[in-house]
């Protein structure tokens, strides 16, 4: 018979320990003879092999031998008990683990007397091994172990620690239940409120919370808490220091997996504490944690979720405050729009009746030109009454008040009579109009009203917007819908405007155009109207090919019984559609020009705008025109005129687009520029002085101020003497125009070298034409400017000086003294002029030869200044120039600041200006 392996023998006394490590060594020199297993040498070998197996391994094991429990554990155990080893070496495992012991006792009992082994994840066990009561967790597995006659003598055990896993994934779920509990975003307080009872969920890890708010006057104001009577905490705090009591255990909170008294809490700032901090948050620590790297970490998370819903609260209440704010602004301009409107609507039935009437009447028999004027007047009243129409239309969408009443209507037949109202603007543009509307085979019932500007603002925006080829207006019915479609060649829209295509008075930049004329309502309103109509609208469009507009509306039921058939309104007129087309251009019989030999080019790109001013200005004038910046800029080049009247907003090359053009060519730079424009006030006249306008009208304007205007720049222009003329009543002092004759009168007369050229006649008062008056300079460059009485003047005028002394030669240090003296001579004129009639400053600069002579003028009575009003640099800055000569009248005052050449005997105020009374 064959014998099984035999089996292995039992390690010796000499080497049972000796590949145990740190603690084999401690077990070699223990005196097991004092424990219940006896002495070494009287072990049995299935004691032995466990022992040695239990050492050799470096995953934490241990072995309990024994009714005592005898305790045998490697190196890599003795570190999970901490402070409890070496002393735990032979010691009952029972005792060692004695606060534990009721979570082991099952699992192990269980292991020996059944027999099997027992697999315990994340098991929370109670240690005492660091000085506290330690909340732990442990995967360990308990296994029999058994002796030489196969019974069981004790127990095996492996186990790993996972106290940081659980723990980090507790704070996870703990943080992310925090961060989704905010929900909707009302305000601060309901928020933390929200965030704060998330924590109660886990109470472990944040056994009591609070969060206090900063508010501005109060400090931290307390706005949240849980866990814990909130009158147990303060309700305010100056600082972040205040917001515990003297003692946490006074508050009598229990925390932990084992109900421990909470001692301690840790206060969080929410945001940076010394800069955009919005509070502090208040939260109790776990008596069975220590605040280690990992519960800091944790802190800072949950602070930094509170911090950061708090401002996210605060932003969406400053935002919705905001919108509110924008709700009522937009609310209180559609009830001044509507008012506004309403209030227009008398005024225009007023004007549009009689004039309407007269030439119904009186037209045949008319004169020519009356004719005109009344024909233009209505044309451009109705262009009104449309604008105020499209007005009231949107206040009333806006306010929920309109409705399509829709009646059958033959949408065909009035659809293609709608789009050949502008046959004759495209035709005149060179465009092809193609309307392509058959019979729909059964009735659509529409509000004839609003498919009228829904047809007209579409077609209307395709002859606008295309230059070259065509486009094609076509109606069909598409199942239960109409669909029409208005298709261009135009220039097309760039991908980023289509998104707010069809939004209210959002006009494209940079598009070019026939015209910038328009409100910005005419899409807005299609898309509008369509809705009402329970349809849509969308566009489609490729730069440089074309675009598409696409309405489709469904054929619907009538709201109300057929009336007569529609037909366009009066307000449908090509001439009112399109302001920009050429309906009349105004070439009619013309009185001949009183200076034929001067020419103006006049630049506007709407056509009734442009006639008006050719009829007005031809009488005096030779006239042109041009519709754009640079059809005009093309034609300075081909004839260059005496001066160009230009409107501000026009398409492709504006006005301050071809002023500059102007001014930056050398052989143009010269040509005398009026700005005509709609855009009225002081911001808008400084823009255009500083971009090097001659003179700057607001619409609307008299004529004869315009005729005034530009006369005194076209002589100015030629070198003459620019006073008012008979004719120019109305236009007495043009803006712009601070005349040389202006500021000849108002200086005493002196002995100097006159400044006039040579060719002009002297003014009356000028120098040159006082006796004994030497030979007269030649002047280089003469500048006359007129500026609103604000200090954003001063710029302009800085730098209009400096252009001017660069042009003509001049030293750059002497240059530097005058600007500096006239900017400061302007500057006392802005400050205390008195009551001025009114409230500009005129500015007269001249170079001739080596001398240089700048003059300040307002329009304010005289006022002595005292010393307060001083500013203290006025005679440095001036006196150290030239000659100071300050000349007051009940009109005004003349400041004159002369420089180079002889110096002259002084005359009437002079000096220090300054001290002295007005400068």
């Amino acid at each position: 018979m064959s014998a099984g392996p035999s089996p292995s023998p039992a390690p010796g006394d000499d080497e049972l320990f000796r590949d145990g490590g740190g603690n084999g060594r401690l077990m070699a020199v223990f005196d097991w003879s004092t424990t219940p297993v006896g002495p070494v040498g009287g072990w049995p070998a299935s004691l032995r092999h466990a022992v040695r197996t239990v050492l050799v391994s470096r995953f934490p094991m241990i072995l309990a031998w024994g009714p005592g429990y005898t305790q045998f554990y490697n190196d890599a155990y003795a570190t999970l008990i901490g402070t409890k080893h070496p002393g735990a070496i032979g010691d009952d495992l029972r005792v060692t683990l004695a606060e534990g012991w009721a979570a082991l006792q099952e699992p192990v009992e269980h292991a020996m007397a059944a027999r099997e082994a027992s697999w315990i994840p994340q098991l929370l066990l109670l240690l005492e091994r660091a000085g506290y009561r330690e909340e732990t967790y442990f995967t360990v597995s308990h296994a029999p172990a058994y002796g030489d006659d196969g019974r069981v003598a004790g127990m095996h055990a492996v186990c790993t620690e996972v106290t940081r896993q659980v723990l980090a994934e507790r704070r996870q779920r703990l943080l992310h239940d925090v961060a989704t509990s905010t929900g909707e975003l009302v305000d601060e307080t309901a928020t933390v409120t929200a965030m704060t009872a998330a924590l109660a969920g886990d109470p472990l890890d944040a056994p009591f919370a609070a969060v206090y708010l900063h508010t501005p006057g109060t400090g931290l104001r307390r706005a949240a808490t849980v866990g814990c009577d909130p009158g147990l905490l303060p309700e305010v705090a100056a600082s972040p220091g205040e917001l515990l009591p003297p003692a946490v255990a006074a508050l009598g909170l229990t925390g932990g997996p084992f109900g421990d008294p909470v001692t301690e809490a840790a206060v969080l700032p929410l945001g940076v504490p010394d800069g955009d901090g919005v509070g502090a948050l208040v939260v109790g620590l776990n008596p069975n944690r220590a605040l280690d790297d990992e519960y800091r970490s944790f802190h800072e998370l949950l602070a930094g979720q509170f911090t950061a819903a708090v401002r996210n609260a605060r932003a969406y209440a400053e935002e919705r405050a905001r919108a509110e704010a924008l709700a009522e602004l937009d609310q209180a301009k559609t009830a001044f729009f509507a008012n506004v409107s309403h209030e227009l609507r008398t005024p225009l039935t007023l004007l549009l009746g009689p004039i309407a009437d007269t030439l119904a009447e009186n037209g045949p028999v008319l004169p020519g030109d009356v004719r005109e004027s009344l024909t233009l007047a209505l044309r451009n009243g109705q262009r009104l009454q449309r604008l105020v129409n499209d007005l009231l239309e949107f206040v009333s969408i806006e306010a929920g008040r309109a409705s399509a009443v829709r009646v059958q209507t033959d949408v065909a037949a009035y659809t293609a009579e709608l789009a050949g109202v502008l046959r004759a603007a495209a035709e005149r543009a060179g465009l092809r109009l193609t309307v392509d509307c058959p019979p729909l085979g059964r009735p659509a019932y529409v509000d004839p009203r609003m498919w009228e500007k829904v047809v007209l603002n579409l077609v209307a925006n395709a002859v606008k917007y295309t230059f070259v080829g065509g486009i094609d207006v076509t109606l069909r019915a598409d199942g239960d819908d109409l669909v029409l479609q208005v298709c261009d060649t135009g220039v097309g829209i760039p991908a980023a405007e289509l998104p707010r295509l069809f939004e209210r008075f959002h006009r494209g930049v940079g598009t070019a155009a026939r015209s910038r004329e328009g409100s910005g309502l005419g899409l807005a309103l299609v898309r509008e109207l369509v809705a009402l109509h329970g349809g849509e609208v969308s566009a489609t469009s490729e730069p440089g090919a074309g675009s598409t507009f696409t309405v489709r509306v469904p054929f619907g039921e009538p709201d109300a019984p057929a009336g007569a058939p529609a037909v366009p309104s009066a307000s449908s007129r090509g001439g009112v559609v399109t302001p920009w087309d050429d309906v009349a251009d105004g070439t009619g019989p013309r009185t001949p020009a009183s200076t034929p030999g001067t020419s103006v080019l006049v630049v506007d790109d709407n056509a009734d705008m442009r006639a008006y001013l050719t009829r007005l200005l031809s009488p005096v004038w030779t006239v042109r025109t041009a519709t754009n910046g640079q059809e005009a800029l093309d034609a300075v080049r081909a004839a260059r005129p005496h001066v160009v009247v230009t409107d501000v907003m026009m398409p492709g090359l504006d006005g301050f687009d071809l002023l500059r053009a102007l001014r930056a060519d050398p052989a143009l730079r010269d040509v005398p520029v009026v700005m005509l424009t709609a855009r009225a006030g002081q911001e808008a006249a400084v823009e255009g002085f500083d971009a090097g306008v001659d003179d700057y009208l607001a619409k609307p304007f008299e004529s004869a101020e315009l005729i005034g205007r530009l006369r005194a720049v076209v002589e100015r222009a030629a070198g003459r003497a620019t006073g008012p003329r008979p004719a120019d009543r109305g236009a007495e002092l043009p803006a712009a125009a601070a005349t040389a004759a202006a500021v000849a009168l108002s200086v005493p007369p002196r002995p100097r070298p006159p400044m006039t050229p040579s060719a002009a006649a002297p003014a009356a008062g000028d120098p040159a034409a006082q006796p004994g008056a030497g030979a007269p300079a030649q002047v280089a460059l003469r500048r006359r400017w007129r500026f609103p009485a604000t200090a954003s003047s001063v710029p302009a005028l800085r730098r209009r000086l400096w252009a001017v002394f660069a042009d003509a030669g001049l030293d750059e240090d002497l240059a530097y003294d005058l600007v500096l003296a006239a900017c400061e001579a302007a500057t006392n004129a802005i400050e205390h002029a008195q009551d001025p009639t009114e409230p500009v400053i005129d500015v007269g600069a001249e170079v001739a030869g080596d001398r240089v002579e700048v003059a300040v003028r307002d329009y304010g009575r005289w006022r002595e200044r005292v010393p307060s009003m001083d500013r203290g640099r006025g005679s440095m800055l001036m006196s150290a120039v030239g000659e100071i000569t300050a000349t007051p009248s009940p009109a005004g005052t003349t400041v004159v600041i002369r420089a180079g050449g002889p110096r002259s005997p002084p005359t009437g105020r002079s000096g220090s200006l300054g001290g002295t009374p007005r400068v």
